[in-house]
């Protein structure tokens, strides 16, 4: 059993049916409609806390923001940063996630959208002796759930269309063809 130490680099990627123009707008809507949001606390709450609901360390770990960057475009490939802070069991904040999200076209109607970037666990998994393959799994898991939850936003926006903060529907998802 080896303990859990420092960072890791965390990956995953889905194929999406979807022009590239249309993934990247859509994109872009994710983040300014809170379904980038969303799919972050699910994906924490579904996993990483779960490190503390099935006892393997003191107090929960919550997820306590998200701020998305600006999205760039870079030799033909459109880049989203993230970043994710939670909070320990004692309500100190800590950087859980700094990822990108990338969109690369992969075909006139298909885009890959990967996630690559360093997750960070909850602080006190090493002396709580939490064996690092568990913490692996559990944060590639994350990611998977993170990934899927925002790949199905991109693919079937009408199903993801939240409300803005103020009340307002998001931007009109079904004229955004793709």
């Amino acid at each position: 059993m080896s303990r859990m130490t420092g960072e890791l680099l965390i990956g995953d990627h889905v194929q999406l049916n979807i022009g590239f123009a249309a993934a990247q707008t859509r994109l872009g809507n994710l983040a300014s409609c809170g379904v980038l949001l969303g799919a972050s606390v699910h994906a924490y709450g579904e996993t990483i806390t779960g490190l503390a609901d099935a006892g393997s360390m003191p107090g929960a770990s919550q997820l306590a923001g998200v701020r998305p960057g600006e999205i760039t475009e870079t030799r033909g490939t459109a880049q989203l940063p993230v970043h994710w802070e939670a909070t320990t069991g004692d309500g100190n904040l800590f950087p859980a996630l700094d990822a990108d999200l990338t969109l690369t076209p992969a075909g006139d109607q298909t885009t890959v959208f990967a996630l690559t970037g360093v997750f960070r666990p909850p602080p006190g998994l090493a002396d709580a002796g939490v064996d690092h393959e568990i913490v692996c799994w559990f944060a590639a898991a994350a990611v998977r759930i993170f990934l899927a939850r925002l790949a199905s936003a991109l693919v079937h926006p009408s199903g993801a269309a939240p409300q803005s903060s103020a009340g307002r529907d998001c931007p009109a998802w079904d004229s955004l063809s793709g």
